[in-house]
């Protein structure tokens, strides 16, 4: 839900502030919305990321969420429950703002489809496509380094600092790029999927509009 929110909240926002901001830079239109929208999402989404790490951690026992829930507020409190917020914004907002940044540029830049084309459906999910993967793998390689510090202080329960700290005194700067791999499968196909299969819904939903338009025209 959490993506889905981004992306949707993101472009509604977008679309608002253009009617509200008309003059306003097209950079202004384009980062506030996910900037919001992404860090409300994750403070809201918090605990559940917490407790889905503390699930993938080896060492852990616990059977489900909801007792990576408990087990937290139980030993940690309340706060625990939100405890890697700080690198959790660190790694969402920056990480949906770029790639809903690249999705916008690739949209401006791609070469827009001939709509008289037989192949237009087909050119349109292609472009797509390749708009789709840019932006999901530019978000997951730019915000690595976040994901990374978030785990860890998930899995160490200490402080951002300290955790960098620790990070950069056992690896070196090495660390920004551990994981990178499985970040690649983790994060960009996700953000790529979702971006892509949004344009095929409204691909199609457009096309419908299309023949019962045109059936109207022919009646």
């Amino acid at each position: 839900w959490a993506r889905a929110a981004i992306f949707w909240g993101s472009d509604r926002g977008k679309e608002v502030l253009k009617a509200a901001f008309p003059t306003a830079p097209s950079s202004f239109h384009t980062i506030l919305p996910p900037l919001l929208v992404s860090t409300g999402v994750q403070c809201i989404n918090q605990p559940i990321v917490r407790a889905s790490v503390t699930l993938q951690n080896p060492e852990s026992n616990l059977p489900n969420t909801r007792e990576a829930i408990k087990f937290m507020y139980r030993n940690h409190g309340l706060g625990g429950l939100w405890h890697g917020t700080s690198a959790g914004i660190l790694k969402t907002v920056p990480k949906y703002c770029t790639a809903i940044i690249i999705k916008d540029y690739m949209e401006s830049v791609l070469p827009v489809v001939d709509p008289t084309s037989p192949t237009y459906n087909t050119d349109v999910l292609i472009r797509s496509a390749a708009k789709s993967m840019a932006a999901g793998v530019a978000g997951a390689a730019l915000t690595n380094p976040f994901d990374v510090i978030r785990n860890e202080m998930f899995k160490e329960n200490k402080s951002l600092v300290d955790t960098v700290k620790s990070l950069q005194k056992e690896l070196g700067w090495r660390f920004m790029l551990r994981g990178i791999g499985k970040n690649m499968v983790a994060v960009a196909i996700p953000i790529a999927c979702t971006i892509f299969f949004t344009d095929a819904l409204i691909q199609l939903k457009l096309k419908k509009k299309r023949s019962s338009l045109e059936g109207a025209q022919k009646q």
